[in-house]
């Protein structure tokens, strides 16, 4: 049972093979054109550097302090991208072996180049502010790096491209609401920094989305039924796994995701609207000819949010601020 199953998700991959040539061009950005971290930075070869970074770190004092523990942990999660270009290359379909690989290893290459511009110039820019202890935000990430995750999607594509379609669109909106708290302390390069990374993010969401609408197509019965599993099972965040040093596997998530929620840069309801966007996107309610399995599935799906909507009303986010190792003390006020 489990063979023919398999064997299926392989096939569809090599069937749409001939398409993600067309996802490139129409979702990714050649190297040549699209912007760099030093775009967003002072330039270290100018005379003017020094006065650019005195005048960065300068702006970086009226930042909050839960604006700065939020910042750091998603440097940290985006600095973590060799987990997850790993991951996805070990994914059923994807063939880095032959050559410089498939149509499929090629895409997660670029998809690759370009998220790796998001942790540098968000890394430098937390050097420079002289507002973080680098070396324990360099810690975290090491042991992110370290420990790997589990995202509940083993090697299936399907279940792969639900959950980097899910995580996209949070990336989108966290980074989004970044860019805009930002631009009201009046920080506007920073703010121009995180929006064009937020940019970034909902291309790479549209391009997994029509990868799921593609296989939606194919095989509606599996996709479906793979839809329904990951939600079941949750989306997990890469976060999840953040520790400080001294920490065991996950222990900073809590306070940093308090932290985000008091900011209401990524918060419960997000979640839900997200799964509801998908819903929406992926138009799963008029699918004809699904099998008993995928029916209870969609079921599950279209009866989800409702039920979420429920639970995170009783949730209530702790207000007290939680002293990280990443940052400086809390100043009065801020």
């Amino acid at each position: 049972m489990i063979q023919p199953l398999k064997n299926k998700r392989i096939e569809v991959m090599q069937t749409l093979e001939s398409k993600v040539e067309s996802f490139m061009d129409q979702f990714l950005i050649p190297a040549d054109d699209i912007w760099q971290p030093t775009d967003f930075l002072p330039n270290s070869q100018e005379d003017s550097f020094f006065e650019e970074v005195k005048e960065l770190r300068e702006l970086a004092k009226d930042l909050p302090y839960d604006f700065w523990v939020t910042l750091v942990g998603d440097t940290i999660t985006e600095e973590a991208l060799p987990t997850y270009e790993s991951w996805l290359m070990d994914v059923e379909g994807i063939n880095q072996m032959e050559g410089k690989g498939n149509a499929w290893s090629k895409w997660v290459r670029q998809w690759t180049g370009e998220e790796n511009r998001h942790g540098d110039v968000l890394n430098k820019y937390l050097y420079l502010s002289g507002r973080v202890n680098m070396r324990e935000v360099e810690i975290t990430t090491h042991h992110l790096i370290n420990d790997g995750f589990d995202i509940g999607t083993d090697r299936d594509p399907y279940k792969n491209f639900v959950y980097t379609t899910f995580q996209e669109l949070a990336t989108y909106i966290s980074h989004n609401r970044v860019a805009k708290l930002a631009r009201q302390y009046g920080n506007t390069a920073l703010s121009k920094m995180c929006r064009i990374i937020s940019g970034d993010e909902m291309r790479h969401h549209k391009a997994y989305s029509t990868f799921v609408e593609e296989i939606f197509k194919i095989d509606p019965n599996n996709m479906m039924v793979a839809f329904k599993e990951m939600m079941v099972h949750k989306i997990v965040m890469p976060a999840m796994f953040v520790r400080e040093s001294g920490q065991s596997i996950g222990q900073a998530f809590e306070d940093f995701s308090n932290s985000a929620q008091r900011l209401g840069v990524y918060t419960a309801q997000d979640y839900i609207d997200i799964l509801q966007k998908l819903i929406d996107q992926w138009d799963i309610s008029s699918l004809t000819q699904l099998n008993e399995e995928a029916e209870k599935a969609r079921d599950y799906l279209m009866k989800l949010p409702a039920r979420m909507e429920r639970v995170a009303q009783r949730v209530k986010i702790p207000q007290e601020v939680k002293k990280f190792n990443w940052v400086e003390q809390p100043v009065l006020g801020r």
